[in-house]
């Protein structure tokens, strides 16, 4: 390294700031090796010149292209947080408490289909899906099941839930407070990102208006309260599964990041009041150094947006944090050990971008919902990475790779190129009404499987060097008395419950839902406590605000 003398100064508020950081976590050393005993130092970084001043700086400095942090995982890993749901909530409770047990580090949280689109269990629309693709929560009873011995003042939780999230965040700040955990104690993120359901992935309930509506009103529903909650994850992950590519993955991203803002600005939110708080959510694929160069251009893009555009001020708001996960859709039924492959250099590529927190897919959810072993093999693989890689104990490794700051640069070119078509057109949710995302989406959707049929992209054990034998791995199955259990349960809930209450509250929150200036979380808190239902909840908002039913 050379300390010339225009980045001295840059250097010096560098040291500071990691000084500060290890303070505050003392459980990672503050000096590293190799294997041969050469000491590795904290940062590289070549001699001055305009690129490194202007695009790409220090770690912890604007424009973050280094990383958000000065010591990144120096001072502590990312959270390891295993996506993990199904059956009944006694069922994924257990799990929970095992991946815990087994040292992941934050709680990740998959629903059923029926949850997702605002259904209960004994619903007719739910038939046959009651706990299949995730766990399966109709009132607060199933949540209290679901969080049973997990103290939440110590653990983060992450819940991937998005057109009815403001009724299941209720249900997590109703838990905490009978345990006993105030609401700014609270840590975790909920996904909340509507616009990726148009365009990719199908949850939605209502139109796209009201829907912003319920997105701005747990904004500000948080910030009051001061909750420690990232009120969204701006998901591209989604995008990426339904066949976008990385630049098309971050473009629309960033755009539907803009819209949110946008919301929130219109509805008379302060910008670094809210903007702390925002997540995002990103795909990590095969390409390991594409993935490597996304991750930085996303952090530099955002960081722009931020302080350039909207004009944040608080050095918080222009920071770009986000979980990852590996790419599902990459995953392979036929030889489904080489899943384990292929997760590993995703998860590879998403620690060298920076990630944040990090979900690791099991090698066989090309079949299944993972099995306990195939869940703990994933987790494995990040805990090998984090302690026996050495790729944690520098910031940045791949910090001035010419070929990395390269494909960083272009990769930023190409989004700002989309960027500005989207806004050309009027904006992220006009460019959803029109199809604009779901069009560029399908069409490079239908290119890749073309090239994977030609056999010009090569998917090991799929197009080549497959094999004859079937492979039968153990699966994990779902028991069909699961769903009549459910059912019972829920009727058991509406039993018990103080209907006259319920009746009162469900009508107020309908009436609160006509006035445009409302703030519905209180009165969906109210009634969730109560044991009102999911879907008794939506079943009102959905009179009142109708239903999607797509393009």
């Amino acid at each position: 390294m050379k300390n010339n003398e225009s980045i001295t100064s840059k250097e010096a508020n560098w040291k500071e700031s990691v000084d500060k950081t290890l303070k505050r976590f003392p459980e990672r050393k503050s000096t590293f090796h190799t294997s041969s005993d050469i000491e590795v130092d904290g940062l590289y970084y070549p001699e001055t010149n305009d690129k490194y001043e202007n695009e790409l700086g220090f770690p912890g400095e604007y424009p973050y292209t280094r990383g958000i942090q000065p010591t990144m995982y120096r001072s502590r890993f990312w959270t390891m947080r295993q996506y993990a749901g199904f059956g009944s909530a006694e069922e994924t409770n257990k799990r929970f408490r095992y991946l815990l047990d087994q040292g992941q580090t934050g709680l990740s949280v998959a629903f059923d289909l029926p949850t997702q689109i605002g259904y209960d269990s004994d619903d007719v629309m739910s038939e046959g899906e009651v706990g299949k693709v995730g766990v399966a929560i109709d009132s607060l009873h199933d949540m209290e099941k679901l969080l049973d011995q997990i103290p939440l003042d110590k653990v983060s939780t992450s819940m991937t839930i998005n057109a009815p999230a403001s009724v299941l965040l209720c249900m997590y700040i109703a838990v905490g407070e009978k345990q006993g955990v105030s609401i700014e104690k609270l840590t975790g993120t909920i996904q909340n990102d509507i616009l990726k359901e148009y365009i990719a992935r199908g949850t939605y309930i209502f139109p796209p208006k009201p829907s912003m509506r319920l997105i701005t009103n747990i904004f500000e529903y948080c910030q009051e309260n001061k909750m420690k909650f990232n009120t969204i994850s701006i998901s591209g992950y989604h995008i990426r599964e339904a066949g976008s590519t990385a630049v098309q993955e971050l473009a629309f991203t960033i755009a539907n990041g803009m819209a949110y803002v946008d919301a929130a600005l219109q509805s008379g939110l302060d910008i670094d009041a809210f903007a702390p708080r925002l997540a995002f959510f990103f795909n990590a694929h095969n390409n390991f150094f594409e993935e490597v160069a996304k991750f930085r251009a996303a952090r530099r893009i955002w960081a722009k947006i931020m302080k350039e555009h909207y004009g944040a001020k608080d050095p918080k708001s222009w920071k770009l944090r986000f979980h990852t996960q590996t790419g599902g859709s990459t995953l392979t039924a036929q030889q489904p050990d080489n899943n384990v492959v292929r997760v590993t250099l995703q998860a590879l590529a998403a620690v060298m971008g920076g990630t944040q927190s990090l979900h690791t897919n099991s090698r066989d959810e090309a079949l299944s919902l993972p099995t306990e072993e195939s869940a703990r093999i994933a987790l494995r693989t990040q805990q090998i990475i984090a302690n026996e890689s050495g790729v944690a104990d520098t910031v940045d490794p791949f910090g001035g790779s010419y070929f990395v700051e390269e494909l960083t640069d272009k990769m930023e070119e190409e989004v700002n190129k989309y960027l500005e078509q989207i806004k050309e057109i009027g904006g992220a949710v006009q460019a959803v009404e029109e199809g604009y995302m779901q069009r560029e989406i399908h069409h490079n959707a239908y290119e890749i499987q073309k090239r994977i049929e030609k056999e010009e992209e090569v998917i090991v054990g799929l197009n080549k060097y497959k094999l004859d034998e079937e492979v039968n791995p153990d699966l994990l199955k779902v028991d069909e008395a699961l769903e009549q259990a459910q059912i019972k349960s829920v009727e058991k809930t509406r039993t018990d419950r103080d209907q006259v209450k319920v009746d009162e509250l469900l009508s107020t929150l309908k009436v609160r839902a006509k006035n445009q200036d409302a703030n519905l979380i209180p009165h969906i808190l109210e009634a969730v406590k109560a044991y009102a239902t999911v879907g008794e909840i939506c079943n009102v908002l959905r009179d009142e605000f109708g239903q999607y039913t797509g393009m």
